[in-house]
């Protein structure tokens, strides 16, 4: 679905609802799950090569389970979305959110009696940790092939170095300025909205909400008549 310069496209306010979702379970994991990310991968490398180096209170075993999970994910979602190229937009979303919000609220029943100040029980602990993962992943491979400008929903490095690369001071002509802002203030809102989440509520009903966010944008974007046309279109 390409959207003209003049045309409305449903899935930019979309990604920026997972966008906020992905503020969401960042600061589920790392507030809530001892120092490791399942929606950004680059912490988890760097976190490992601390552990690595015998680097006290950083656990390989957590981010090697993210990273593995969320490898996971990446792979059923690339076949998923290879499967719905010539299908409606609209189905090929409504299934992801489904996944997602789907493993989401399963993380949020695991979170259920864990203990976030002794990280125990273990299991629960890397169940949470492989459920958001795979959840992340799933999101990650799904907007990749979606293939739109400055809204990965989940990273912001390649966001704000073109807001500024491209600005009016490096004399470029600013373009997607408002998208690429709107992706960090996102992101920023739903880590502080799950920070409060997490400190106040405990893990489930930050895990809950994230997922509600995701399925509920969804079904506002799948009922745009544009969500019609082919998801490769």
């Amino acid at each position: 679905m390409n959207a003209t310069p003049s045309s409305f496209d449903p899935r930019v306010p979309l990604m920026l609802t997972l966008s906020v979702a992905t503020g969401l379970v960042d600061a589920i994991s790392v507030l809530g799950l001892g120092k490791v990310f399942t929606a950004n991968m680059t912490g988890n490398v760097v976190f490992l090569g601390f552990a690595a180096a015998g680097t006290p209170n950083f656990h390989a075993l957590s981010y090697i389970v993210a990273i593995a999970a969320f490898l996971l994910g990446a792979l059923v979602a690339g076949r998923t979305g290879k499967a719905h190229a010539s299908r409606p937009l609209r189905r090929w979303l409504l299934i992801a959110a489904l996944v997602e919000a789907g493993l989401l609220w399963i993380a949020a029943l695991v979170a259920i009696g864990f203990d976030v100040a002794t990280q125990s029980p273990d299991v629960r602990l890397y169940a949470i940790i492989a459920l958001t993962a795979v959840t992340m992943g799933f999101r990650n491979a799904t907007i990749r092939q979606l293939k739109i400008p400055d809204l990965t929903t989940t990273v912001l490095t390649l966001t704000l170095t073109g807001l500024a690369a491209d600005s009016g001071l490096a004399g470029g002509d600013n373009p997607n300025a408002g998208r690429r802002i709107a992706a960090v203030v996102a992101i920023f809102a739903g880590a502080a909205i799950g920070a409060v989440f997490v400190s106040r509520w405990g893990l489930s009903t930050a895990l809950i909400l994230a997922g509600a966010l995701v399925l509920t944008g969804t079904i506002a974007c799948a009922l745009h008549p544009a969500a019609k046309r082919p998801a490769g279109a």
